[in-house]
């Protein structure tokens, strides 16, 4: 987790009250108040220096405020430390991380039942991301209308397995949408998952008002268009946020080592201590548990492939990375 370094209150300027980062465009910062208001804010000069230094503020941030030197806005003069980070890989194949949304409770991972088609290695990426995250996740499984039922189900029973609340939602006959909304009362949620399987238009649905912007599916490459540019947090009736995110078309697992991969698939955890060897990396060693486990149907055999891949892509990852540092 970053701990972002606390800068000394600066009182004599004027009353400090404490806010959170809800956009960012060009340098200025959408920040809500304890107050409730909500207005445009800078980074204070001196605080710049140390985002300069590679801590970068984010949506999502807890921050202290004064008021401008003109009276039309707000300067910012401290990052609180974070309790939780959403992180991915910098696009590109580049190294380094890119903070998306800051101080969650959870992850909410939506995907499509059709149109476009779910890809469930793209969506244990998301998961994996979120566990080397550390934080909680769900799963939304949106657009149901347009799939069978019984096989909708069976395509996600073994995250269920797994342990992940799936919801099973439709914006078009009202599926599920009661039960979602409960799910996001009193917390701070980021919506994750690919463009084009319906996040603004379910939330627009849960939070009349909040009015997101709904992309079109492009029927020539069965891709969702990108409708949002960065995320964007939004206080939400009840209590809480949501973080409308933009589609990730690129979703890489950033800095996380090969033999922790394990422990980001919840179903291999009562497993990976059992194995023969103690550095078993659960590909083909003898005496692994979590092979065994697979054999014996208590560990998703689609699932034990999605990781099989991913540890030789981090393993890849991993030793590329360490020939360019030499």
């Amino acid at each position: 987790m970053t701990r972002i370094p606390r800068k000394l209150e600066e009182t004599a300027d004027g009353p400090l009250h404490s806010g959170r980062v809800l956009s960012g465009t060009g340098g200025v910062w959408q920040v809500r108040n304890d107050r409730g208001e909500i207005r445009g804010a800078s980074l204070r000069g001196r605080l710049k220096l140390v985002s300069d230094s590679g801590v970068k503020l984010s949506v999502g941030d807890n921050v202290k405020l004064i008021e401008g030197e003109r009276g039309d806005g707000w300067m910012i003069t401290e990052i609180d430390p974070r309790s939780t980070q959403l992180a991915r890989r910098e696009p590109g194949g580049r190294a380094g991380e890119r903070v998306v949304v800051a101080n969650l409770d959870q992850v909410v991972v939506v995907f499509a039942a059709a149109n476009p088609e779910p890809h469930p290695r793209m969506l244990d990426r998301f998961l994996v991301i979120a566990e080397a995250n550390s934080l909680a996740s769900r799963i939304v499984i949106n657009k149901s209308e347009l799939a069978p039922e019984q096989a909708t189900h069976a395509r996600f029973a073994d995250y269920e397995a797994a342990g992940y609340p799936v919801h099973f939602t439709s914006v078009v006959n009202g599926m599920g949408l009661d039960q979602l909304h409960v799910a996001f009362d009193g917390k701070t949620s980021a919506l994750s998952g690919p463009s084009g399987v319906g996040k603004s238009s379910l939330m627009n649905v849960l939070y009349p008002g909040l009015n997101l912007r709904v992309g079109e599916i492009s029927e020539s490459v069965n891709k969702g268009r990108h409708t949002t540019v960065g995320a964007v947090m939004h206080p939400l009736p009840g209590g809480g946020y949501v973080a409308d995110t933009p589609g990730l078309r690129e979703v890489g697992v950033w800095g996380l080592k090969p033999v922790d991969l394990p422990d980001c698939f919840p179903e291999f955890r009562p497993f990976i201590h059992a194995c023969r060897f103690g550095n078993c990396s659960h590909l083909s060693e003898p005496g692994c548990a979590v092979i065994a486990a697979v054999a014996a149907g208590s560990v998703s055999t689609a699932r034990y492939d999605s990781y099989s891949r991913l540890r030789i892509e981090l393993a890849e990852t991993e030793k590329r990375w360490s020939k360019r540092t030499l």
